[in-house]
């Protein structure tokens, strides 16, 4: 155990984070969401919502500013102009922990997986609400 840490964080995640560098993406998965067939790395979070999981990353990971987008989340199929619940719980999470809040840009269903293939590292969670999956992309603590 840590002091100051969000217990969420297992020694995998915290490995993950912090070898990330300025730029890259983490994706923080559903439980539908193709992780192992998707991404190089992937921790499991299996108990755990991809809202909890995105509040305790962002506790500790910069979210990045020199970017339009630093958080992603997908469009719903067939209804592009929707904005899940789940979304939405995303939206609050950043606006209220992340040290650069960012409105959640969605895109394409298949353009989100093709960025999560490019990224750094996926966290399979047990999220079951649907479309509750999110790109986060890091930022960079000033000296």
């Amino acid at each position: 155990m840590l002091r100051g840490l969000n217990p969420i964080l297992s020694p995998d995640l915290l490995h993950i984070l912090r070898a990330m560098g300025h730029g890259d993406d983490i994706v923080i998965a559903d439980a539908n969401f193709p992780a192992e067939s998707t991404g190089r790395r992937v921790a499991r979070l299996d108990g755990l919502s991809a809202t909890d999981v995105t509040e305790a990353v962002l506790s500790i990971m910069p979210l990045d500013s020199f970017v339009d987008d630093p958080a992603i989340t997908m469009q719903v199929v067939d209804d592009p102009q929707a904005t899940p619940p789940v979304v939405e719980a995303f939206q609050k999470i950043i606006e209220a922990t992340a040290d650069n809040p960012a409105a959640v840009k969605p895109i394409e269903r298949f353009a989100f997986y093709d960025r999560a293939k490019a990224a750094f590292a996926i966290v399979q969670t047990g999220e079951g609400r649907l479309y509750g999956n999110i790109i986060l992309k890091k930022g960079v603590i000033a000296p």
